[in-house]
């Protein structure tokens, strides 16, 4: 997946409103900061150990960054051009791993 596609349109934090809400967040606790600073000194080392979790909104078709804002804040940081992901639909009745391809039409909407 594009890191560019990590944008305020086309998938957002689930957590924060906008992205730049995460990056304040993260940035004024020192914890948080503490975590991305060393993701962004491993990924480029190591790689992204652990893909992306995006979910999939199946009503409105919102696409979220479900788990990895630390990760994703890291690879913004880093200008890295691509990260791995994995993705699931979030259904009224449940959510499930997707293994089908991701539906990359919604992020052109």
């Amino acid at each position: 997946m594009r890191t560019s596609f990590l944008n305020d349109r086309q998938i957002r934090p689930i957590e924060y409103r906008k992205w730049a809400h995460a990056q304040r967040h993260f940035d004024t606790r020192p914890r948080h900061r503490a975590r991305i600073d060393e993701l962004v000194a491993s990924i480029p080392k190591k790689g992204l150990r652990v893909p992306i979790i995006l979910g999939v909104d199946d009503r409105r078709f919102d696409i979220y960054v479900a788990d990895g804002h630390h990760r994703a804040i890291a690879l913004m940081e880093l200008g890295t051009p691509r990260f791995p992901f994995q993705w699931y639909w979030i259904r009224n009745w449940g959510v499930r791993m997707e293994r089908t391809e991701f539906p990359y039409h919604l992020l052109g909407r």
